[in-house]
């Protein structure tokens, strides 16, 4: 698709920043210039180039509730005013905007190229296609079309809320028709790429899913426990989100499924170890750590131990948790390392979530808990320090003994 507006076409970007581009020169860009009257009258007149805008829509729109008592006479001057700037950047000289029984259309005499329709285009096209090979070609194209979310800086409108909204679920619906088409034709170079992309593009959408398939499916063993690993990370320590049930259940299945060369027990052990060596406590993911509680649930089945689970999190001062803000991510992690520094190499660590982490302790009691508390506390609190650490400590039993200390 020409994306430089050159030959004599209107190039317009709704995908993400709001863009018009006129033989080669940027008409509108830029947050600043997207925020204006100008720019909200091009983004209906082009995004609406077939059916026109209405009058009254128009001036609803643009005007939203502020008190005007000629709206008819402030929709003509907004008009009036964008019909030189467009002269005035070099635009043939037309009537840019016709009016036709109460209705705005952008003028039939300078093409328009715009992505949110040529991504829709492409995707009926394929809909529409029988042969199975040019349908996942418009699949992909139309899903590589997609940029971005449709004027995503407009969070506060409804038509381009429910745009987005609408363009969000045709994406969807176009990378899950595409995988599929590659998963038959067993092409998982191209359904990796599609996977990253469409992560990128729709974060936090589970399409992570994809790419782990076509890793385990070209036998990329190593490449497919790290990404696991990676995308764990991600929703859970950089988001401070928990991944979907979803994500988590077809991620801990694909992850199973991944398979080892023969091997010798010597040699499996060897890469079974702690090659790291290093000291303090094992932090670990949240699935890797959810793996270890249940195992020692299953272990204390036996009798004889002495299991403790604790979450700690970040207060300001007045002991309320701290959520947000600048200082949270550093806190975090200094958090995170008086942690690893005050308990034992046996003991398990994972961070939960923003200023928040959870510890098992292995073999201990209540006593050395508020021990474990006071060294943590020493490790974190510098100078003098405001913020602080809420415990929360419960015994790992059928009923949980539940203290709270601060």
């Amino acid at each position: 698709m020409e994306k430089s507006g050159e030959n004599g076409t209107l190039y317009v970007r709704m995908f993400g920043n709001f863009s018009v581009t006129w033989e080669g020169k940027l008409l509108i860009g830029g947050a600043k210039s997207a925020e204006t009257q100008f720019a909200w009258l091009m983004q209906l007149l082009l995004h609406n180039k077939k059916d026109g805008i209405s009058r009254n829509r128009l001036e609803e729109i643009l005007f939203e509730d502020r008190d005007i008592s000629d709206l008819h006479h402030a929709a003509r001057s907004v008009i009036y005013n964008a019909k030189r700037k467009l002269q005035a950047a070099g635009l043939p000289d037309v009537n840019y905007i016709e009016q036709r029984e109460g209705v705005y259309y952008w003028t039939d005499e300078i093409p328009v190229l715009e992505d949110a329709a040529e991504f829709e285009r492409l995707y009926e096209e394929a809909e529409n296609e029988d042969d199975p090979e040019k349908r996942l070609h418009l699949y992909l194209e139309a899903c590589y079309t997609y940029t971005g979310e449709f004027l995503e800086v407009q969070t506060g409108v409804v038509w381009a809320v429910q745009e987005a909204r609408r363009y969000r679920g045709l994406f969807c619906a176009c990378v899950e028709k595409a995988v599929e088409l590659l998963r038959i034709s067993k092409d998982y170079f191209q359904m990796q790429e599609l996977g990253l992309y469409a992560a990128r593009i729709n974060p936090l959408a589970d399409w992570e899913t994809v790419t782990m398939e076509a890793l385990i499916s070209l036998g990329r063993d190593e490449d497919a426990r790290k990404f696991y690993d990676d995308t764990v990370e991600l929703y859970f320590q950089e988001q401070g989100l928990r991944p979907s049930g979803r994500l988590m259940e077809l991620l801990s299945k694909l992850g199973a499924q991944i398979g080892h060369h023969y091997a010798v027990l010597d040699d499996i052990q060897a890469k079974l170890s702690d090659e790291g060596g290093s000291v303090g406590g094992y932090l670990c993911p949240y699935p890797v750590f959810q793996g270890i509680y249940r195992m020692v649930e299953r272990m204390m089945e036996r009798g004889g131990q002495s299991v403790y689970l604790m979450l700690c999190t970040v207060v300001d001062s007045k002991g309320n948790p701290m959520k947000d803000g600048p200082m949270l991510e550093e806190l975090s992690e200094r958090l995170g390392e008086a942690i690893r520094l005050s308990v034992r190499r046996g003991d398990a660590i994972n961070k939960y979530g923003k200023g928040q982490y959870l510890v098992l302790m292995l073999n201990t009691t209540r006593e050395n808990c508020k021990i474990l508390q006071r060294r943590i506390n020493y490790h974190f609190i510098v100078g003098r320090q405001r913020t602080g650490i809420q415990y929360y400590v419960n015994s790992v039993i059928c009923t949980p003994d539940r203290e709270r200390v601060v």
